[in-house]
């Protein structure tokens, strides 16, 4: 039981940081707006990571797609693995380091957004879909660990759980999504 309680409190903790932080708090807020505005102008959200930041990135989009709270119209958001014929068959012939930003050639366009998720921020897949996005004249947000890392410098928006710990960083990922997939719900369809 002690352990569970350890846990418990250690994510508590991560959770507690973001609140005081207001770094963070201003980021999760561009990220909102941001969000608002590439859907009211028509275009996508796309989403990649690796592991349980892949099934964060397909949480995410599923989210947008469906409905997180609201029943309203769908919003075009995908997270790129979805494919995994697609995926296998860039990884078989490009390498895996490859698999996401050949996917953003066929699916991105300027002014999209992609969401990367790696915990590190070092996955080379996830870096490399960045550099894409940016080159298709998408914007970038990027979700990783309190770490320095490779995917700081192409993000537009970074947001860096404060934790070096993959399940706390994970944890508060996909609270962050919550946050934002809620927020963004609201400003486009709440009746006012």
């Amino acid at each position: 039981m002690k352990k569970i309680k350890e846990i418990i409190s250690s994510s508590i903790k991560v959770k507690q940081d973001i609140l005081q932080n207001d770094s963070i708090m201003s980021q999760i807020c561009d990220v909102n707006q941001l969000l608002v505005n590439t859907f009211e102008s028509g275009n996508k959200l796309l989403l990649c990571g690796n592991g349980g930041s892949a099934s964060d990135a397909q949480h995410i989009a599923c989210e947008f797609s469906g409905r997180f709270k609201l029943d309203r119209q769908a919003l075009f958001a995908e997270a790129l693995h979805v494919n995994s014929s697609a995926l296998t068959a860039i990884a078989n012939d490009y390498g895996y380091e490859q698999v996401y930003s050949r996917m953003l050639e066929s699916k991105g366009i300027k002014n999209d957004v992609l969401i990367a998720i790696s915990t590190s921020g070092n996955s080379a897949n996830v870096v490399k879909a960045a550099i894409k996005a940016k080159e298709l004249g998408m914007k970038v947000i990027g979700l990783t660990g309190i770490q320095k890392a490779k995917l700081d410098q192409h993000a537009d928006i970074l947001i860096k759980v404060p934790s070096s710990e993959t399940p706390r960083i994970q944890e508060a990922h996909i609270l962050i999504g919550h946050i934002i997939c809620e927020i963004v719900e609201l400003k486009l369809f709440a009746k006012k």
